[in-house]
C-alpha cells in the first residue's frame, strides 16, 4: 500500500487541486482549501503525488508539509512552522509568542508559502484557538500563505470553527473525496497486481468479492489492498507448510492461481466479522458492559454525525442506556478502563488528555460493521432501534 506510481479514479479531485494551486500559489494570491474524506480515499496520496509533479510550475514557493499525528500537542505546530520559516539565529530571538512572530513573517516580503496540514483534526483544542489561527493566516494583510488542510470529517470547518461563518472571506474552499466504488476498487487492485512481475495469483472473482465488500462498508482502497495482501501471505504460509521439504521452484509454482474467493472470504471474516468476538468464538465472549459502551458510542456517532465524543458525554449516554435496560453502569473511571479494553480490541481509539472526562473516544471500525455485529444480539438490536435515550 505504498504510494503508487499513478492514482486512479481521482481525476476530478486532481484537477480541482491543480486549479487551486495555480490560482493561488502560482498567482501569488493567499487562500485556503479544506480537503475531507474517509480514510483510504486518496487525499494524502494525491497531494504527495501531485506536488512533486508541479514543483517546476510552483516556482520558488516554499512548501511545508506537516502531519499533525506527529505533534506532541496542537500548539506544537507553531514551532514546527517557525523552524521552517526562520533561520537558526532568528529562532533564538522569537520569545514566547511564536504565533504573532509567524504572522509577521508570513506578511513580510518573500516567496509564497504553501502549508499542507495533514490530519488537521488533531489540532482540535478546547477553544479551537490553534485551528482558528492557522485558518486566519492566509487572510492577514499582505499574507503570502496558501493553506491546504486535510482531515476525515466533512463538516470540520462548520462544526468546530463556527467563528469562520462570521467571516466569509476566511472560510476555506471545500473539496470532498467520496468513498471508492466497487468498480474503482477493482480497477485499483488490478492496477497494483499488473505491476507485480510473474503470473497472476489473484482470481478475478476474488477481487470482485473483496471490492464489493469493502465498498459497501467503507470505500477504503487501502483496506482492499491490505485484504489482498493478507490473502497472499496466508496462501504462501499454507504452501510453505505443505511443501517444506520440496524445492523452492516447486513451491512457487503451487502458489500460482491459488488465491480465490474462499481465501479472500476468510480474510474478510477476520477483518470484519470477528472484531466483536474473541478468537474462541464463544457466544458471550464479548463482555456485556463493553457491548453497552460500544452501542452507546455508535448511537452518539450515528445520531449526531460526529466522529469523536468526549469520555464525559459517552459515559453520560452509557449510564442512560444501562438504566433503560435495568442494568448497573460503571463510574467514569471504570468507563475509561472499558474504553481501553475496546481500544485493545481495535474497535476504538482514545485521544487522552490531562482531564479524563475530556478525553476523545473515536470509533475506529466502520459504523455499519459495528452496528451489524451488535444487532446479532436481541438486546443490542433493541438499544439501537430505540436510539439515543
Amino acid at each position: 500500500t505504498a504510494l503508487p506510481d499513478r492514482l486512479l479514479a481521482r481525476e476530478v479531485e486532481r484537477r480541482a487541486i491543480k486549479t487551486f494551486l495555480r490560482q493561488h500559489v502560482c498567482a501569488r494570491r493567499p487562500g485556503s482549501l479544506y480537503v475531507s474524506g474517509a480514510p483510504g480515499t486518496g487525499k494524502t496520496a494525491l497531494l504527495n503525488r501531485l506536488l512533486p509533479d508541479m514543483q517546476e510550475e510552483l516556482g520558488g514557493a516554499q512548501t511545508i508539509i506537516i502531519n499533525c499525528m506527529s505533534l506532541r500537542s496542537s500548539q506544537s505546530i507553531f514551532q514546527v512552522v517557525a523552524n521552517k520559516l526562520f533561520r537558526r539565529e532568528q529562532l533564538r530571538c522569537l520569545g514566547n509568542n511564536i504565533p504573532r512572530q509567524l504572522a509577521r513573517q508570513l506578511c513580510s516580503a518573500g516567496p509564497m508559502v504553501l502549508l499542507v496540514v495533514d490530519e488537521m483534526d488533531q489540532l482540535d483544542s478546547q477553544a479551537q484557538d490553534v485551528l482558528y489561527t492557522v485558518f486566519e493566516w492566509p487572510w492577514l494583510l499582505n499574507s503570502r500563505l496558501v493553506l491546504i488542510g486535510i482531515a476525515n470529517a466533512l463538516d470540520l470547518t462548520d462544526r468546530i470553527l463556527p467563528r469562520l461563518q462570521a467571516h466569509p472571506r476566511c472560510k476555506p474552499q471545500l473539496l470532498n473525496f467520496p468513498p471508492y466504488t466497487k468498480e474503482q476498487i477493482v480497477a485499483i487492485v488490478q492496477d497494483r497486481l499488473s505491476q507485480v512481475p510473474g503470473e497472476k495469483v489473484l482470481d478475478n472473482s476474488a477481487v470482485q468479492f473483496c471490492a464489493g465488500k469493502v465498498s459497501s462498508l467503507s470505500g477504503d482502497a487501502r483496506k482492499a489492498l491490505d485484504v489482498c495482501r493478507r490473502a497472499v501471505e496466508m496462501v504462501e504460509m499454507d504452501v510453505r507448510c505443505q511443501t517444506v521439504l520440496k524445492p523452492v521452484a516447486e513451491c512457487k509454482s503451487q502458489l500460482q492461481a491459488l488465491i480465490s474467493l474462499p481465501h479472500i472470504s476468510r480474510v474478510m471474516s477476520e477483518v470484519y466479522g470477528d472484531r466483536m468476538k474473541s478468537s474462541s468464538g464463544a457466544e458471550h465472549a464479548f463482555p456485556l458492559q463493553q457491548k453497552f459502551l460500544a452501542c452507546s458510542l455508535l448511537l452518539l456517532t450515528r445520531d449526531s454525525q460526529v466522529k469523536e465524543v468526549t469520555l464525559g458525554k459517552l459515559h453520560e449516554v452509557y449510564r442512560k442506556v444501562c438504566r433503560k435496560q435495568q442494568m448497573c453502569g460503571v463510574d467514569q473511571s471504570e468507563c475509561l478502563s472499558l474504553c481501553s479494553l475496546l481500544e485493545a480490541r481495535g474497535i476504538v481509539s482514545i485521544k487522552r488528555t490531562r482531564e479524563a472526562r475530556l478525553a476523545k473516544v473515536v470509533l475506529k471500525i466502520e459504523e455499519k460493521d459495528l452496528e451489524h455485529a451488535l444487532q446479532d444480539k436481541v438486546l443490542m438490536g433493541s438499544i439501537l432501534r430505540e436510539g439515543l435515550p
